[in-house]
């Protein structure tokens, strides 16, 4: 059983978090959409992140839609007290399992309602506003995050964040109501976000890296992978490994919906990297 507790905790909220976390996004069906090819297995990689230790479960009601937040229902409900489920809104899908923009404030609030009942709960504990309109949007998010904000202030929601999102609208968000993580694209070679994740930890805010393999070139993959040998481990463990490393403030949401798995990417918890390797690692962005 591998130690999650050895990459320590972070304060996510009102909760203080395992810094390795999971990602439910993969137990939908194919494209994120429709349900799972075996419900059994999904039901189980929930049950058995829990008993591994995670306590920060990370959803949304568009996947599926609605399919990995009945699951999480189903497998979890009653939630164990020390558990904090986020969940995304900003989106909905297509019958054709397109993925299209809800960004206003009936959107968002029906989007909220979606969550707060399939999850089976009475208050969110962080809802992340997912920014659409292709890449890092750089436009004002004001309408929107203040419809969130007046959901918070009714007590249908605990904590707000945001996901894809730049440095100017993180700011903007800070000015109506406080923001406790940001959820971004985030790995050893794409580094954009670099002076973001040092300015939220000087806040003490977390930061929620998503991808962490997606856009290594070949020769970026082979040098990965050769460090990981190195040490006995599987290229996204040190990837996942390195994202620990970067700064106290990274929570990880490794997905899958495999239990074999979940409990390689949560031996991840347990690698240290020395000076040399992190320097390899480095050098290969």
């Amino acid at each position: 059983m591998s130690d999650i507790s050895k990459a320590g905790v972070y304060a996510l909220g009102h909760r203080q978090v395992n810094r390795m976390g999971y990602g439910a996004m993969q137990l939908a069906g194919p494209h994120v959409f429709g349900p799972p090819k075996d419900r059994g297995a999904a039901l189980a990689v929930l049950r058995a992140a829990v008993e591994a230790g995670v306590n920060h479960i990370d959803t949304s009601d568009f996947y599926g839609p609605h399919v990995t937040n009945e699951l999480i229902r189903e497998a979890l409900h009653p939630y164990p007290a020390d558990l904090a489920i986020v969940t995304k809104v900003g989106a909905r899908r297509g019958n054709d399992a397109s993925w299209m923009p809800a960004q206003t404030p009936h959107e968002l609030k029906q989007a909220v309602h979606d969550n707060l009942r399939n999850l089976g709960l009475d208050a969110l504990d962080v809802v992340n506003f997912r920014i659409m309109g292709g890449g890092r949007w750089g436009g004002s998010i004001e309408e929107s995050f203040s419809a969130l904000a007046e959901l918070r202030d009714q007590g249908l929601i605990r904590h707000l964040g945001l996901s894809n999102a730049t440095a100017v609208q993180v700011a903007e968000a800070q000015k109506i109501a406080p923001v406790v993580c940001v959820q971004n694209e985030f790995n050893i070679v794409n580094r954009t976000d670099d002076a973001l994740i040092d300015k939220l930890s000087e806040e003490k805010i977390a930061y929620v890296p998503f991808f962490p393999l997606g856009g290594f070139s070949p020769l970026q993959s082979k040098g990965l992978g050769a460090a990981a040998e190195r040490l006995g481990a599987t290229s996204r463990q040190l990837a996942l490994a390195w994202l620990l490393a970067r700064a106290p403030n990274v929570l990880l949401i490794p997905g899958t919906s495999s239990v074999r798995h979940l409990h390689e990417n949560l031996e991840a918890a347990a690698i240290e990297l020395s000076a040399n390797i992190l320097g390899e690692l480095d050098a290969l962005a």
